[in-house]
């Protein structure tokens, strides 16, 4: 892993592909890190540059100050200075998701495409936003390993959580790692997080869609709702895959990203 500083701090990431096309830069979700996508990277072109960053306070990123959605999002723009990267495709899964908008809003004229992978652009209901409340107070109460384990089953569609015990389990293991202070913060910080449709209405670039009707983290209906916003916008629907759909249809989910990296090359 490679490392740069933002606020002070140690930000990891790792880089690997050739050097052809815009760079493809990732972003893991809640409880995840950069390890997420290393699978999913070899069913894309081997001769693109892709960069897998850990947001601060997963994976060997360090926390920082008070975190927000800005704040991360000013995180991938320290890399990307690191990197001398001037134009990027974002992919965000879930929370990464919520930091591509807010670099869109902030960084906007860095942005070549944006994939929402299982994400979406709107506020937290006042239901999401208690649950949020309730789930700190889960962990200050009984830790993050348990919260955790109850966590991270749930993403997956029920039938591939009972079939894959594999993957469901590596992720368990990778988030008992991170910081409980870490988790809170970013569930304070999704709490926090304001609507940003307007971001995808005004949006300059094209933008993907992966969206999974088994998905319980980001309902269907909600992610229905976001894709007539942005001008150019490519949607992919699954109908048997929920909130992971990098580990349950691999190939097609990278089959379709590929499809959109003829978009933004256009």
């Amino acid at each position: 892993m490679n490392k740069t500083k933002f606020q002070n701090k140690n930000i990891a990431y790792f880089t690997s592909g050739g050097e052809t096309g815009i760079p493809i830069v990732f972003l893991h979700g809640f409880c995840e890190d950069s390890r997420m996508w290393e699978d999913w990277l070899e069913k894309l072109p081997s001769s693109r540059n892709y960069l897998c960053i850990d947001l601060p306070g997963f994976g060997q990123s360090e926390l920082g100050g008070e975190m927000s959605m800005e704040s991360l999002a000013d995180a991938v723009a320290a890399v990307l200075e690191e990197k001398k990267i001037d134009k990027c495709i974002l992919v965000g899964h879930s929370m990464g998701g919520y930091v591509s908008l807010a670099f869109a809003e902030k960084h906007g004229a860095k942005l070549a495409g944006l994939c929402l992978f299982h994400s979406q652009p709107f506020a937290d209901t006042e239901e999401k936003k208690a649950n949020r409340l309730k789930s700190i107070d889960f962990i200050k109460k009984n830790g993050h390993i348990l919260y955790v384990r109850q966590l991270i089953p749930k993403l997956f569609a029920y039938d591939y959580s009972k079939g894959y015990q594999m993957e469901v389990n590596k992720l368990i293991y990778y988030a008992t790692q991170y910081q409980e202070d870490a988790i809170i913060a970013a569930l304070n910080a999704m709490h926090q997080r304001p609507d940003r449709s307007d971001v995808l209405n005004k949006i300059k670039c094209p933008v993907q869609f992966i969206i999974g009707r088994k998905d319980t983290a980001i309902p269907y209906d909600i992610s229905l709702a976001q894709t007539h916003l942005p001008d150019i916008a490519d949607i992919q629907i699954y109908s048997d895959v929920g909130h992971m759909g990098m580990f349950k249809s691999p190939r097609k989910t990278a089959k379709a990203f590929r499809g959109f990296l003829k978009i933004v090359d256009k």
